[in-house]
């Protein structure tokens, strides 16, 4: 196969989630020595934002949106390292994680998958995650962002807890907030003073990334 015909697989196969093809052809190009950053934003990035505008015009629903994602990050298993040893520029760091007292995790997955095929880096607290923690490791890694994520309405309110934890050791105005989750709504996101909101996990990734460009370009200014 040519490069071109690679990257045409790469983003076809993603797009289909089809993950064992899309592995093949990753390590393939890796044999015939084409750039890992190729891969990445000449088919794969590109795939997944197809697949983001899918869902949003309603041909895609999130099973499809899920075997995509999980394709994407079988390719991202192996081209991680080697994008880190490139030194390529992620667009920024998102830290996520769900709620203390939630233990769902599937839409925070597909969002983080998103996030990554986006250019972010993402680090995942994983479920249950208390607000000392959540401030613990905003200081450790010093992301741009911190998302929320909550499924039940009865944990909802930790939103509000972990945005208090935030204020209290003085790092509010550090990091742009998002949340999201099933049951959560924009007015609920403004009510507990959450910097954003989206719905689903396309929609995240826009959001994040018009939040991040104001942040800086109100930093420039």
């Amino acid at each position: 196969m040519t490069p071109d015909e690679i990257l045409k697989g790469l983003y076809d196969e993603t797009l289909l989630g089809n993950g064992p093809r899309v592995l093949e052809l990753t390590h393939e190009a890796l044999g015939m020595e084409m750039e890992p950053q190729a891969l990445l934003f000449d088919a794969l990035i590109p795939s997944l934002e197809e697949v983001g505008a899918r869902f949003e015009r309603g041909d895609y629903f999130v099973p499809e949106m899920l075997i995509a994602g999980r394709a994407m990050a079988g390719a991202m298993e192996v081209l991680r390292p080697l994008l880190a040893e490139t030194g390529v520029e992620t667009v920024g760091k998102f830290l996520m994680g769900t709620v203390k007292g939630d233990v769902h995790d599937i839409g925070k997955n597909l969002v983080n998958i998103m996030l990554e095929g986006a250019g972010f880096e993402v680090i995942d607290l994983g479920v249950q995650v208390a607000p000392e923690t959540f401030v613990a490791k905003i200081e450790e890694h010093q992301p741009d962002i911190v998302g929320f994520s909550a499924f039940l309405t009865t944990t909802m309110p930790m939103f509000k807890a972990n945005i208090n934890a935030l204020q209290k050791a003085g790092m509010r105005d550090d990091v742009i907030v998002m949340v999201g989750g099933a049951p959560v709504t924009q007015e609920y996101a403004d009510a507990v003073g959450a910097d954003g909101y989206a719905a689903d996990a396309s929609g995240c990734v826009r959001k994040a990334k018009s939040l991040l460009q104001a942040k800086r370009a109100k930093v420039l200014a």
